[in-house]
C-alpha cells in the first residue's frame, strides 16, 4: 500500500456524534421570538447550518446540500449535523441574532469532561510545584470584525482623523502546554458595551468579567492563567489569587517601574545550554522572590524571573523577556516558569492565526445582524475549531488521515470535495471511504463511474 494504515480500533471516548448531541441541546436553549404561522425553519436546524458550514470550512456547503437532498432524499446536512430543513443564509442569520454567545458554554464544557475523562487533559499538566500539577490558560484578545460604516449597539467605537471605526473583540480562553503543538478552545468572552457603564468596555475589564465565571469551573483543576503585561498589575493579580487562579505574566520595565527598581543588586542567576534541534542555545537567567508590585506597604508581592537566549555559536541574542509569578521560584523550577510563561504565545500561533489564517476566516463577516449575531457566529467558527481538535486527538481514524493527508489545508480541501458530490451515513462512514481510497489505489482497468 502507499499508505500504511494501521488502527488499534481504541474506544473513542467522545465521538462525532456525540459533539453534534452535545451542540443541539445547547441549541435547544436558544430563545424563539417568532409568533405566528412563520415558523418554516427552526432554530436548531439555522444554528446547525451555521456551524456546518465553519465546520467543513465550505461556504457554499448548505447550497450544495439542498442540491443533494432534492436529488436523492438524503444529504450530509442531515446525516452528519442532523439537520431537519436546510434554511437559507437570509433565514440563519434572521433566526441567531438574538443569541446570546454564552448558551454555547455546556459544548466547550463537555468537550472539557471528554478529554478530562480520557486522560487527554494530563498532557497539558505541568508540574510547577511539589503540590503544584497545572494546566495553562493563556488568555489574549483578537479583533474579529472591523468597519468604517457597518455597525450595531454591540461595535466597539473608535474615532481617529474624523472617521469613526467600528469593531468586534474578543478575550480566547486556550489552554496550552510546552511542547504540546495543539491547543484547546475555551469560551470567548466579548469584548463590548456594558449595560450600565458609561465607559468603553476593555480587554481588562473582559478579562476581569471571564475570571468572575470561571473562578468555580476551571480553578479547582488547577490552573495557571498566562497573559502579557496589560494583566501583570496588582488589582488583577489579586483577583485571580482570589479566585483561585496562579499565574505567569509578561512584566514589562516601562509599566513597573517601581518593581524594577527593587530588582537592582538582588537577582540570582543561572546559565544553561539548551539544543532547539539546530542550534545550541544559551539561557540566561535571573530570578528573585518577594518582590513588590507596586510602591506601598500593602503592595502583592510577587516572584520575578528574566531570561535571555543567545545563539551560543554567534552570541547573537534571540529572545528576552521577563515574567512575574506567584510560583516558587528558584535554580529547579525557573526554566520551566520561562518555557510556560513563553507558551504564551501558543494563543496567537496556534489558536488566533489558525482561526484567521488557516480556513475559518475568522475575520470574515460571515453576518454581523443588529444584536447578537456576529459573537455568536464567531463562537461557533471556534467550536469548529475545537471539535477537529478534539477528532484530533480521540479519533483514531480522524488522526491517521490527517497524517496520511499532511497540510491542514489539504485536508479540507479532501473534505469539502467529498461532502458535496457523496452523502454518508454517518462520520465513520465518511473517515472510513476516506481511508479505503487512500489504503487501495485506483485500477484505471475497473473503474466505473455512474451514467
Amino acid at each position: 500500500m502507499f499508505y500504511a494504515i494501521s488502527m488499534t480500533r481504541k474506544k473513542v471516548v467522545f465521538t462525532f456524534e456525540e459533539m453534534i448531541a452535545s451542540l443541539r441541546k445547547a441549541i435547544g436553549t436558544f430563545p424563539d421570538t417568532r409568533t405566528g404561522k412563520n415558523t418554516q425553519y427552526e432554530v436548531v436546524d439555522a444554528a446547525s447550518g451555521a456551524f456546518s458550514v465553519f465546520f467543513t470550512q465550505c461556504p457554499s456547503f448548505l447550497s450544495y446540500q439542498k442540491l443533494m437532498q432534492e436529488r436523492y432524499g438524503l444529504s450530509n446536512a442531515k446525516t452528519l449535523f442532523g439537520m431537519r430543513a436546510i434554511p437559507s443564509d437570509n433565514q440563519i442569520r434572521n433566526l441567531l441574532d438574538e443569541v446570546e454567545p454564552d448558551l454555547l458554554s455546556p459544548v466547550f464544557d463537555d468537550c472539557l469532561d471528554a478529554l478530562n475523562r480520557s486522560h487527554h487533559l494530563d498532557t497539558y499538566r505541568v508540574k510547577l510545584g511539589p503540590k503544584q500539577n497545572d494546566l495553562l490558560i493563556a488568555i489574549d484578545g483578537v479583533t474579529y470584525f472591523s468597519s468604517t460604516s457597518l455597525h450595531c449597539p454591540n461595535c466597539s467605537r473608535k474615532e481617529k482623523e474624523d472617521t469613526v471605526y467600528y469593531s468586534h473583540s474578543m478575550l480566547t480562553p486556550t489552554l496550552v502546554a510546552p511542547g504540546v503543538n495543539k491547543v484547546v478552545s475555551l469560551p470567548p468572552e466579548f469584548i463590548l458595551p456594558q449595560d450600565g457603564d458609561k465607559k468603553q468596555d476593555s480587554e481588562l475589564k473582559a478579562g476581569k468579567r471571564w475570571l468572575s465565571k470561571t473562578a468555580t469551573k476551571y480553578s479547582p483543576l488547577g490552573v495557571t492563567l498566562l497573559g502579557d503585561d496589560l494583566y501583570a498589575h496588582e488589582p488583577f493579580c489579586r483577583e485571580l489569587l482570589e479566585s483561585g487562579y496562579n499565574f505567569i505574566l509578561v512584566c514589562k520595565p516601562d509599566s513597573h517601574k517601581i518593581l524594577y527598581e527593587w530588582l537592582q543588586g538582588i537577582m540570582k542567576e543561572k546559565i544553561e545550554t539548551r539544543f532547539d534541534g539546530k542550534k545550541h542555545q544559551i539561557y540566561t537567567y535571573h530570578y528573585v522572590e518577594g518582590v513588590p508590585l507596586r510602591d506601598g506597604e500593602d503592595s502583592l508581592l510577587v516572584n520575578f524571573v528574566e531570561v535571555i537566549v543567545t545563539d551560543r555559536k554567534t552570541g547573537k541574542q534571540i529572545y528576552h523577556n521577563a515574567f512575574i509569578t506567584n510560583h516558587p521560584v528558584n535554580g529547579e523550577t525557573v526554566g520551566l516558569i520561562v518555557d510556560c510563561g513563553r507558551a504564551r504565545w501558543k494563543i496567537e500561533n496556534e489558536n488566533n492565526n489558525t482561526l484567521k489564517r488557516q480556513g475559518y476566516n475568522l475575520e470574515h463577516n460571515f453576518g454581523h445582524g443588529k444584536q447578537h449575531l456576529a459573537s455568536l457566529l464567531a463562537t461557533l467558527n471556534i467550536l469548529a475549531f475545537l471539535f477537529h481538535t478534539m477528532l484530533e486527538l480521540m479519533n483514531e481514524k480522524y488522526q491517521l488521515l490527517r497524517q496520511a493527508i499532511g497540510a491542514r489545508t489539504r485536508f479540507f480541501e479532501h473534505l469539502r470535495v467529498l461532502l458535496i458530490h457523496i452523502c454518508y451515513l454517518n462520520f465513520d462512514h465518511f473517515l472510513d471511504f476516506m481511508i479505503e481510497s487512500l489504503e487501495k489505489p485506483h485500477d484505471p482497468e475497473t473503474l466505473r463511474f455512474p451514467v
